[in-house]
């Protein structure tokens, strides 16, 4: 039998972190002296603090880990909350990834001292279109992706009806939406072609006075030009007059079993390029 302290200096598990385990009912000492109080621990107890050590090590709360020390626990359940703490790990480094790109995007733009005039604001005439399009309220930007690829797939049923020209996404909503959003992707298309319940065929009428800038890079840092966009329409004193359009200059597209047009295709995200079409009018 070991005192705490000397169980502690051989387990390498502080003295206050015993006494927590002891609280939570994790590890309880093999024995406490009555008069003295004093805890007692014995080596075969080492296993079951080296599980709690692992399992805390791969994130598991101590709650948690409570229920994975159970003796009786199902090998295959075990795997399975294996399993589902590493998805829980993927999606947060999936977050922590686009975090890290919009930080080194600020660190950048401080370093460079860029402000919205490193955006080039332009107003121009934006011809008509015909485009297949899919429109809907969308829970995030993965559907709109899946959108993509439903567009993508039933315009490539009819040979060359796919025009050599960038794909974009018109957003209706009137404000700003994280969630449930009005969004429509169209395709280019150099001639008709039957439409179906989701699918719609027609005529973009594109718009004689829209505001344009261009963001190259990732999606990301895609809010900068937004923010361009805003500050010039406020200092040229426009309102907006219709839906913002984004159009794909350069994108990233795979796992398609038929060819997309080259022009417009990047396989690094840093060689993306996007370009944003507001309508606009005098105030």
């Amino acid at each position: 039998m070991f005192k705490i302290g000397e169980f502690s200096r051989l387990s390498r598990v502080s003295v206050r972190m015993l006494r927590h385990y002891d609280q939570l009912g994790l590890l309880k000492p093999s024995q406490t002296d009555s008069f003295t109080n004093y805890r007692y621990y014995s080596a075969d107890q080492l296993p079951r603090l080296n599980r709690i050590i692992a399992l805390r090590d791969l994130g598991f709360s101590l709650e948690q880990i409570a229920g994975l020390l159970d003796e009786d626990l199902p090998s295959d359940q075990l795997l399975g909350m294996l399993k589902l703490k590493r998805a829980e790990i993927e999606q947060q480094m999936q977050v922590e990834q686009l975090r890290m790109a919009r930080l080194e995007a600020r660190i950048r733009q401080m370093n460079e001292k860029a402000d919205q005039g490193s955006y080039d604001v332009i107003l121009r005439d934006v011809g008509p279109e015909l485009v297949a399009t899919y429109r809907e309220v969308v829970p995030d930007d993965d559907r709109i992706q899946y959108m993509f690829n439903e567009v993508e797939t039933y315009v490539a049923r009819h040979e060359q009806a796919r025009a050599d020209k960038p794909p974009f996404t018109i957003y209706h909503d009137a404000e700003y939406r994280e969630k449930e959003i009005d969004a429509e992707v169209a395709i280019p298309l150099k001639f008709p072609i039957p439409g179906t319940d989701v699918i719609h065929v027609y005529e973009w009428p594109g718009t004689s006075s829209a505001a344009c800038v261009v963001h190259s890079g990732g999606y990301a840092t895609l809010y900068q030009a937004y923010n361009a966009l805003l500050g010039w329409i406020e200092a040229n004193d426009y309102r907006m007059a219709g839906p913002i359009r984004e159009v794909y200059l350069r994108y990233g597209a795979d796992g398609f079993g038929f060819d997309l047009p080259p022009t417009y295709l990047a396989n690094d995200s840093n060689e993306y390029v996007t370009e944003l079409q507001l309508s606009v009018e005098k105030r």
